[in-house]
């Protein structure tokens, strides 16, 4: 594949790498300098029979999510979810960014897969494998529909977004707090526009996170920060000033994961530090295979959220400093499945 190296206004990826599962490559080239040249994003809907996804992973927080969209606009260079386009046959590259798939009909089933007696109770996370509120939700209100179902069941949820539009939901968010069924991890990798700018496109500004954060607590929801991923040597200096930023922004809790790179997304950071930090390139991939035991990626349970060695450690021991500083997770709260109820059931229908 040819590929120019520069940088494509908008987009995280700057070439297009053929899936694990295809035989035929169709490549992209930017050294091709027109406006056709440029991907626009393609929104396809997305035929699926049920809405909530199950996993046994036994270091995620989560058994079951919802994922109104498969692709993020948001164009995030490092994101893990990138290889599982490939299973649409499409790209983890710029296919990712610019193929989003909508599943409009998500509020429908997510009502039906709750009414049915088989469902039981549980927290579902919003947002397991992309961003619920990347741009085309402005439009399209598919997560804020799945927030209604949600609310009329009274079933918790946990929502990590980088975007400001999820301020746009405190009417139900609120409610769902009174409650206890909500949380809001609000995710700032960084606090240096420039580097958002470069690394993730499309996503919120780090002041308009934090006004995000600012604006849910305020309005009672339980919020704190996702400071994700954690890149050695890049954005690692950068933890105590989130954690503190996002504490006086009123953040009730925290936490970190450090970056991995599965599958392709190797080769895209590798191609994205080449064309914006080539002078730190080695430096940065170097920290992380010191802490993936000599690899780019690990993902082995437990292991891969924090890494191992001495870095891994130092950035673990920075994190513990940050959150006693800013009196950040001093509170231990969990969401309750205690008010699940199932509309039209008049035993469990009862007017709080």
């Amino acid at each position: 594949m040819t590929v120019s190296n520069r940088l494509i206004r908008g987009r995280g990826a700057v070439e297009n790498p053929t899936g694990r599962f295809e035989r035929l490559q169709i490549a992209y080239d930017p050294a091709i300098s027109s406006d056709e040249s440029v991907p626009k994003t393609q929104f396809i809907k997305g035929g699926s029979r049920s809405i909530i996804a199950h996993n046994s992973s036994p270091d995620i927080g989560f058994d079951a999510s919802v994922n109104p969209y498969r692709g993020c606009e948001h164009g995030c260079i490092y994101c893990y979810a990138r290889p599982t386009h490939e299973y649409f046959g499409f790209s983890s590259g710029l296919d990712f960014e610019t193929k989003i798939l909508v599943k409009e009909d998500a509020p429908q089933l997510l009502e039906k897969e709750l009414a049915s007696p088989a469902w039981k109770p549980q927290v579902v996370a919003i947002s397991g494998v992309t961003d619920p509120y990347q741009p085309v939700e402005r439009k399209l209100k598919i997560t804020r529909g799945c927030l209604e179902v949600f609310l009329k069941f009274r079933n918790p949820v946990a929502i990590v977004t980088k975007n400001y539009l999820i301020t746009r939901d405190i009417d139900i968010l609120k409610e769902m707090a009174r409650w206890n069924t909500v949380r809001v991890f609000i995710s700032i990798t960084t606090l240096d526009n420039k580097l958002v700018t470069k690394m993730e496109p499309r996503t919120s500004t780090p002041t308009r996170r934090l006004e995000a954060i600012e604006k849910l607590t305020s309005a009672g929801i339980p919020t704190g920060v996702m400071v994700a991923p954690i890149i050695p040597a890049l954005t690692d200096h950068e933890l105590i000033p989130i954690i503190s930023s996002a504490a006086n922004a009123g953040a009730r809790f925290a936490a970190y994961i450090v970056l991995r790179l599965p599958h392709s997304v190797k080769l895209l950071f590798e191609k994205w530090l080449d064309v914006n930090y080539s002078n730190k390139k080695e430096k940065v991939l170097n920290r992380i295979r010191s802490i993936r035991d000599g690899k780019l990626n690990d993902s082995n349970f437990y292991r891969r959220k924090s890494g191992e060695g001495i870095f891994a450690e130092q950035i673990a021991r920075t994190f513990e400093i940050a959150c006693r500083q800013t009196g950040v997770n001093k509170e231990k709260t969990r969401l309750t499945t205690e008010n699940f109820q199932r509309p039209g059931d008049k035993q469990l229908n009862i007017d709080f």
